[in-house]
């Protein structure tokens, strides 16, 4: 099975399953939560990972909203797009993968510098590091990436460098349910494809809300799972993108990816 199927496959088989380790991570920090919070370029990392991460990725700006954003991503030309996904030695590699709603977010903050100018940001479920990044190159005064998975850690270690950034500090504990601190502004991409996580999100996002009056904007291609969950009649468009052609290919005839904010409402009865 080629990778491209085994994408179809993060996209429709596993969401549950990754949601189910999302939900399992809820104690307190681990060891290597405190070995990965603040990564130095390169000091850090598992050589023989790190060998792996750049042999198996292309260094890639094209196909996608933020053309001034260079990322390590698997590719067409990568042997694992070809090669059975069971051959690929580390979790599933959604960090590989510039998803639509996360291109929509740094595009949005790229082109809106004052959103996260001189504002602390937390980017949840970082993946590849795109928006985080966006945020260090738009100015924002403090930026914590957050993804569960380490080895998306280290590759958005790697995708700082590529773009000439003092990498930022990453957690890799599962922050839901928990006190993830004062900020500014949350972001989210494309993490609504699970009902017990979209309603654990729901949850936590209104209670940063209520207790920190944090502003929160979520990236979404307008899947189903996201539209037809109770959030989105609590949710503002923000601005509407039109997909490029390699990413529509990617996400399977998705053509546009939204930012939207989140303004619920009554939030003093829930939290």
């Amino acid at each position: 099975m080629a990778f491209c199927d085994w994408k179809r496959l993060l996209l429709l088989g596993r969401q549950n399953m990754f949601a189910k380790v999302w939900r399992s991570r809820r104690e307190g920090p681990s060891l290597s939560w405190k070995r990965c919070c603040h990564w130095s370029a390169g000091k850090s990392l598992d050589p023989e990972v790190k060998a792996f991460l750049e042999e198996n990725t292309e260094v890639t700006n094209s196909g996608h909203l933020t053309p001034e954003i260079r990322l390590r991503l698997l590719t067409p030309h990568c042997r694992f797009w070809r090669e059975k996904p069971d051959l690929w030695p580390y979790g599933d590699p959604f960090w590989a993968i510039y998803w639509p709603g996360g291109q929509a977010l740094s595009r949005y903050i790229l082109d809106n510098p004052c959103v996260v100018k001189g504002r602390s940001v937390l980017d949840l479920g970082s993946g590849c590091g795109a928006t985080a990044i966006a945020a260090v190159m738009s100015g924002a005064s403090r930026v914590l990436a957050n993804d569960i998975d380490p080895i998306a850690g280290m590759a958005m270690i790697l995708n700082c460098e590529l773009n000439h950034l003092n990498p930022f500090p990453i957690t890799i504990k599962n922050i839901i349910n928990s006190d993830a601190g004062n900020w500014d502004l949350i972001v989210l991409g494309d993490m609504f494809y699970d009902e017990q996580l979209a309603d654990g999100l729901h949850h936590w996002l209104r209670k940063c809300i209520r207790i920190q009056q944090t502003e929160v904007l979520i990236g979404d291609p307008g899947r189903h799972q996201f539209l037809s969950h109770s959030i989105h009649s609590q949710l503002h468009k923000v601005i509407e993108y039109s997909l490029p052609e390699y990413t529509r290919q990617e996400n399977y005839g998705l053509t546009s990816s939204i930012v939207w904010s989140y303004q619920p409402s009554n939030i003093l009865e829930d939290c």
